[in-house]
């Protein structure tokens, strides 16, 4: 009531005014400061509107996000209700614990989309020492805890969570810190890269040790993209990646299991029983499911033919059960999330939010990638999940954490 008795008394008195005077001048003058007092009424009005707007985070990533959280707690029920069944005698096992992740997660993505994104830049090398802390406390017998083979995780009461999954977001942190603070000499080997990737490499080192190498290099593939995004010279990323790339190739045959992977991925039927089973299943369950899939919940490769169903190759039952049109409904979701994330961060002003929204869009859109490639034949098995989609508590989280923050740079940003 009072904003508009604010904005209807000017016109009230401006008209009295004009129709009380007798003298022709007043009443033109008082019209013409009437006619300034509105626009400048108006003017403010516009910019009250602009700045709600700017403080509005962006729809787009949020109905995306909801969206593949969405198709992930179905798929994840229809994926795992026989294993959940067999293993568990509870079809909704894993059902009941990807609803509680995602609601943790999704709580935790709505506290960081309300903390202001630069804070993050202050605790950025604190972050980063408590992380390497756990990725050395993992590899501690009795404190991490080995499953398949592979000592990941650290458990803390009935809630087991993975370092490496933590060190994905805080090296995007850290460099989005360590690089918006050197713009200018990023350019430079010694004084721009050599530090950013000393600690990358000792990350990454500890990663592996796990063993996890397809997180490590996950996390290897982002930062180079965020040293690219922060103007470091081409020929600088170029001769990393010459050095790089056969180092990566010696270390993914050196140990026999990740051999035997790459052996399976060249020629699968070469050992149909053996290192080649899983990607066999997993290209029968994507080729079964036609234009159209065969109906959500009748796949018969979660039949416990195609391991790791609900969680690494969950894409496949998506194929089988969806079809084509329901795999490329996800791929679209992915792309329209990189499509969206890369403009927020060119629409926001300072560096720090820049980079930390290209690392957190790359490390999102990157691992989909990676996962996508592995369920179709075109990589190697790595042990990466589909970001939102796959069952984990974790990796749930701590992307969904990633995103909020990402939500609250859009808020910031001049993106509409």
């Amino acid at each position: 009531m009072d904003t508009w008795t604010g904005l209807l008394s000017p016109w009230i008195a401006g008209s009295f005014s004009i129709l009380g005077s007798h003298d022709g001048g007043n009443g033109v003058l008082n019209s013409m400061g009437l006619k300034a007092r509105v626009k400048g009424r108006v003017d403010v009005m516009n910019r009250e509107r602009k700045q709600q707007a700017r403080y509005s985070p962006d729809i787009v990533i949020f109905l995306i996000t909801l969206a593949l959280l969405s198709i992930g707690v179905v798929m994840v029920f229809s994926a795992s209700s026989v294993s959940a069944r067999a293993v568990y005698d509870d079809t909704y096992y894993f059902l009941k614990r990807q609803l509680a992740w995602a609601g943790l997660g999704l709580v935790t993505m709505i506290i960081t989309m309300q903390v202001d994104y630069r804070i993050w830049k202050k605790v950025a090398w604190l972050a980063l020492i408590a992380t390497i802390l756990l990725l050395i406390a993992v590899l501690i017998p009795g404190i991490g805890v080995a499953i398949r083979g592979s000592r990941r995780w650290i458990d803390i009461g009935p809630i087991p969570f993975q370092p490496s999954e933590i060190a994905k977001i805080v090296m995007v942190l850290f460099m989005a810190s360590f690089l918006s603070d050197r713009i200018g000499r990023i350019h430079k080997f010694s004084q721009g890269l050599l530090a950013p990737l000393v600690i990358l490499g000792v990350v990454f080192g500890l990663i592996v040790l796990e063993p996890d190498f397809g997180t490590g290099g996950t996390i290897v593939a982002v930062s180079l993209m965020m040293l690219f995004a922060a103007g470091a010279r081409s020929i600088h990323l170029l001769s990393l990646a010459a050095l790089g790339v056969p180092g990566l190739v010696v270390m993914a045959i050196a140990a026999p299991y990740r051999a035997r992977r790459f052996l399976a991925f060249l020629d699968p039927w070469e050992d149909p029983l053996g290192s080649g089973f899983h990607i066999i299943q997993s290209l029968l369950a994507l080729g079964s499911g036609g234009l159209f899939g065969v109906g959500l919940g009748r796949s018969r490769q979660k039949f416990l033919y195609l391991p790791m169903q609900h969680t690494d190759f969950i894409f496949a039952i998506i194929g089988e059960e969806l079809g084509f049109t329901g795999a490329a409904m996800v791929l679209i979701f992915y792309f329209l999330f990189a499509w969206r994330g890369l403009r927020i961060a060119i629409a926001t002003s300072d560096a720090f939010g820049k980079l930390l929204a290209v690392g957190i869009t790359t490390m999102i859109v990157f691992q989909a990638i990676i996962n996508i490639g592995v369920v179709s034949g075109v990589l190697p098995i790595t042990g990466i999940t589909l970001p939102l989609i796959s069952s984990g508590g974790s990796s749930l989280v701590t992307t969904l954490a990633a995103i909020g923050v990402l939500l609250n740079i859009s808020k910031h940003s001049t993106l509409r």
